[in-house]
């Protein structure tokens, strides 16, 4: 039987810690989300994102991690995560994920935004919109003395009904001194199932949902995962803490999305 993980609940000094290093996020986000048309290389965008978190004192939280190339993760159309960004460009039509975190003073942030560039068709907007609104359901769970398994429930309950797959072999975690820590946050699950929320725990809450089956498969690099039947994927995530009596998101979508307002790409 594997050591089951201590989970670390963060005082209220850690927590601003990582606030502020989410607002570094956000806006490393946002200024790659400026950059997102055609023809530019998701190569470009990694390193768009690297210069911005090292020029405000941090560090990209991904790369090197377990040996990882990139400071973003781009995950373009039927690749759910952990894309590695190259010479690719971006086309008219492709649904772009950009996971990213940054390390400051200790700690780590973490959050990711899908996007939709040019013409795509309703139902990928329509599955971009559900697995936003399924994370915002999500944290709507989260108050201390609930399961992790109400806040999950809540996640699949939303997107099943609409007929979407949930992603099983990905979940979310606590990010704290380590970017991966525990507990696991899945995206299914039981209400009144898994660890009991305390105040002060952190949790990178992050949807991973498909267009066609929930299947995936991890491609020769190590890295890519795909989904099996290749229909696009989209994945949103906010690193949040457990306050007294809710929630407060850590990280925002606030620079990002004042961006794709005013490049007329905000899906809404």
């Amino acid at each position: 039987m594997g050591k089951k993980r201590t989970i670390l609940l963060k005082t209220d000094e850690q927590a601003e810690i990582i606030r502020q290093n989410g607002e570094i996020l956000g806006k490393a986000h946002a200024e790659v989300a400026k950059a997102i048309e055609e023809g530019v290389s998701t190569k470009k965008l990694d390193e768009i994102a690297e210069e911005f978190i090292l020029d405000h004192g941090g560090k990209p939280s991904f790369k090197g991690y377990n040996g990882f190339p990139s400071s973003l993760c781009i995950s373009m159309n039927e690749v759910v995560v952990h894309g590695i960004p190259s010479n690719r460009v971006l086309e008219n039509g492709d649904v772009i994920s950009i996971d990213c975190g940054v390390y400051k003073d200790g700690f780590h942030a973490d959050s990711a935004y899908s996007y939709a560039l040019g013409e795509v068709g309703q139902e990928v907007k329509d599955l971009l919109r559900s697995t936003k609104e399924s994370l915002l359901l999500g944290l709507e769970e989260i108050r201390p003395g609930k399961r992790i398994g109400d806040l999950a429930y809540a996640i699949q309950s939303y997107n099943e009904s609409k007929g979407y797959g949930i992603v099983r072999e990905l979940v979310g975690h606590g990010v704290g001194k380590s970017l991966h820590e525990a507990p696991e946050v899945p995206n299914f699950g039981r209400r009144g199932n898994g660890p009991q929320m305390k105040k002060g725990m952190v949790l990178a809450v992050e949807p991973m949902v498909t267009l066609g089956k929930r299947f995936v498969l991890q491609e020769r690099d190590g890295w890519t995962i795909r989904t099996e039947d290749r229909k696009p994927a989209a994945h949103f995530e906010h690193t949040v803490l457990v306050t007294k009596d809710g929630f407060d998101k850590l990280t925002t979508f606030e620079y990002i999305e004042a961006v794709l307002k005013e490049r007329n790409m905000l899906i809404d």
